[in-house]
């Protein structure tokens, strides 16, 4: 193995600079119970389980002349990535007057990645739930103020319950070089609660593979 091979393979287990500040120094988090009973949001928006280990929840305030989001608050049980990533996310929607609510409902995954600088390879999924968690609380934000016509639910089919994985999410991790189960797992972290879906997935990895990949390999 080439020097450059073993170095690059060192620098992709360190997390960047913006990272580890939003790591030991997470924007928007409560810290206590009584801080989230406490806060009143306009929206709330919960994804994945404690049980697992990963999971969000996100609380918005809106500022309804402008349409924007105003306030971000999160709490996670997740680890280091999915804290910072959630942090980052936080930031994200509330500066610069507030995000847009068409807009931050198009955040994703990638945008977040962006602007930390990156995430370790097998870090990437965690950065999957906030962008989620934030669309729920935006969808709630909308149920409750009777704009109806504004939800926006997932037109994609569910194939994970449990952490609301869909069949576009198992795409995209082919996409991004995902082989085999092991591989969309550790990306997305499908099947891990509901175990029940892994023939599907199992199903789907081959058909993406097969749609984007057959005689390219």
């Amino acid at each position: 193995m080439k020097k450059a091979d073993v170095v690059g393979k060192e620098k992709s287990w360190f997390y960047s600079d913006a990272v580890k500040d939003h790591f030991f120094n997470p924007r928007n988090i409560f810290k206590t119970k009584e801080e989230a009973q406490n806060y009143k949001a306009d929206g709330v928006g919960v994804i994945g389980s404690p049980v697992c280990g990963d999971v969000m929840k996100i609380w918005i305030k809106v500022d309804a002349k402008t349409d924007r989001i105003k306030e971000c608050k999160y709490q996670t049980f997740g680890c280091a990535s999915a804290i910072a990533s959630t942090s980052m996310l936080s930031v994200m929607a509330a500066e610069k007057r507030g995000m847009k609510l068409d807009d931050a409902m198009k955040l994703t995954p990638k945008d977040i990645m962006q602007r930390l600088g990156g995430l370790p390879a097998r870090k990437i999924h965690c950065s999957v739930l906030g962008d989620k968690a934030l669309r729920e609380a935006i969808n709630d934000y909308f149920k409750k103020t009777k704009q109806f016509h504004r939800v926006k639910e997932d037109e994609t089919k569910i194939i994970d319950t449990a952490l609301k994985i869909t069949n576009k999410d198992i795409e995209e991790a082919v996409l991004e070089g995902a082989k085999t189960f092991e591989d969309v797992q550790k990306r997305t972290k499908v099947g891990v609660q509901d175990k029940n879906c892994i023939p599907e997935v199992k199903k789907l990895i081959e058909f993406y593979r097969k749609k984007h990949f057959e005689g390219s390999e």
